[in-house]
């Protein structure tokens, strides 16, 4: 099985092995859409409202491929579900993309030039 090349890092909180874990799974969801992903960053963040009282966590994802890099965020008040996000839209941002590449390759142009061949003697 092929190792993936995942970044994975935290603002204002501790990763556990078990948040790792989660994001090395999920992000391997991924990796079987494309073989042309080059590495996954993933940035954790908790953020802490001090003026609403309420607790977000941000989760920020960027995934290098060939071509323009696709970048995703999601924020929630569960880790769990902000990384389950993020990882649906990195998801449909690489269908997106597959589905493009398809079309363009389908749809070729046939050019006409006008030109008269000589006969043969």
């Amino acid at each position: 099985m092929k190792q993936h090349d995942i970044i994975i890092s935290g603002l204002n909180m501790e990763l556990t092995e078990a948040i790792k874990n989660m994001v090395h799974e999920k992000a391997e969801k991924l990796f079987e859409h494309d073989d042309h992903i080059i590495r996954m960053r993933v940035e954790l963040e908790y953020d802490h409202h001090q003026s609403t009282h309420q607790r977000e966590f941000i989760a920020k994802g960027q995934l290098e491929v060939r071509g323009n890099d696709h970048f995703a965020s999601a924020d929630t008040d569960d880790l769990y579900k902000s990384i389950d996000d993020l990882v649906q839209k990195l998801d449909r941002m690489l269908r997106r993309r597959s589905r493009l590449n398809k079309v363009r390759r389908k749809n070729t142009h046939l050019i006409d030039i006008p030109a008269q061949i000589p006969k043969a003697v």
